[in-house]
């Protein structure tokens, strides 16, 4: 896949306006590179384990009736790790240090997605059939489990032969 060079170079410039960002990655919603700024973080997994946060970051959303999710934040003692929407089937992940002005992240990337979002409309394929839609929508709700303890007896006795 080839890489526009005006997304990394969008990469490059949030890098050089948030110098406590120690790496970005550009993904599409299940988990694969678009591109990426990440030097000492492995991008494919970056971009695979943000796809999943953002999966279950947009049924929180849903579950709680606050609409469509815009970003997410995870603090841990070493930094942050914010990831935003970048359109229906993107995010842009970036990972920080623990040092960083989070307010400052957060202005600096939502100027980048929105510069980003522009990028990848401007190079998406139409779509080969118009009666699929592209974009995401709402997340099924998860299946509903049935407690243990509400089970017969001769179900929970049996075990596997």
């Amino acid at each position: 896949m080839t890489v526009d060079p005006a997304v990394l170079t969008e990469l490059g410039n949030l890098r050089n306006r948030v110098p406590e960002l120690s790496g970005s990655v550009l993904a599409t919603a299940d988990g694969m590179v678009v591109a990426h700024d990440a030097h000492g973080i492995e991008p494919d997994s970056l971009a695979a384990l943000a796809a999943a946060h953002l999966a279950l970051a947009r049924r929180f959303a849903h579950a709680v009736n606050h609409g469509e999710l815009r970003e997410s934040v995870v603090e841990c003692d070493g930094g942050y790790i914010t990831s935003y929407t970048a359109g229906p089937n993107a995010l842009l992940t970036l990972v920080t240090s623990g040092n960083a002005n989070l307010a400052m992240v957060h202005l600096e990337a939502r100027r980048a997605v929105r510069r980003l979002v522009k990028i990848l409309i401007l190079e998406a394929p139409a779509p080969v059939r118009p009666e699929i839609p592209t974009q995401m929508g709402p997340s099924t709700p998860l299946a509903r489990r049935t407690p243990m303890a509400t089970l017969q007896s001769t179900f929970r006795g049996r075990q596997a032969g």
